[in-house]
């Protein structure tokens, strides 16, 4: 493992939710974490990584100033096909939007590009949508890969895995104007 992540670089950088660390790897976004970093400078950026992530320093800061804004930087996630082909379908849910677990589910299952994980089945179960949920979780690139506009049936918040948990969640829902307090309010109090 130490050979994979030995050349990636990172910048830390603060934030209404507090301070993120963006790292980057081989010219992509390959992780935005919680909190805030030691630079790594025995492995400075190049001219390409430091320009990279700048350019999501800026993007973030423009998210954070309009929850409408829609990010475009090249992501490289590391985790199963099953786990690309959820943050996938969460980069394609616009800004302001919600869908549920089960949505993603039965989208992966209609596509059939993808096989759900080991003793689990993508078509219509509550297995189906923990399996989205552990996805979710997964996700690397929380923020930019928008994993808190998943939520559960009925509108419920489910769960939130940043910094804050629900709080987060709905801090973020209500910044894109996602959030419904007739279906959400009671059940982020």
């Amino acid at each position: 493992m130490a050979a994979e992540t030995a050349n990636f670089s990172r910048i830390s950088l603060d934030s209404p939710l507090g301070p993120l660390t963006v790292s980057a790897q081989g010219g992509a976004i390959t992780a935005v974490d919680w909190g805030r970093q030691a630079d790594r400078p025995e492995t400075g950026p190049t001219g390409a990584e430091r320009a990279l992530l700048a350019e999501a320093g800026r993007q973030l800061a423009a998210f954070f100033a309009d929850g409408r804004f829609r990010f475009d930087l090249p992501l490289a996630p590391r985790g199963s096909a099953f786990q690309r082909a959820v943050w996938d379908y969460m980069l394609a849910i616009p800004a302001g939007e919600t869908r549920t677990y089960g949505d993603c589910a039965a989208a992966l299952a209609s596509a059939g590009s993808v096989e759900a994980p080991v003793g689990r089945t993508l078509a219509g179960s509550s297995s189906a949508a923990q399996a989205v949920g552990g996805a979710c979780g997964a996700n690397p690139i929380p923020l930019i890969i928008p994993c808190h506009r998943i939520l559960a049936a009925g509108g419920r918040p489910g769960g939130y895995s940043g910094r804050g948990g629900l709080v987060t969640k709905r801090w973020l829902l209500e910044h894109e104007g996602a959030w419904q307090p007739e279906r959400q309010g009671s059940l982020f109090a």
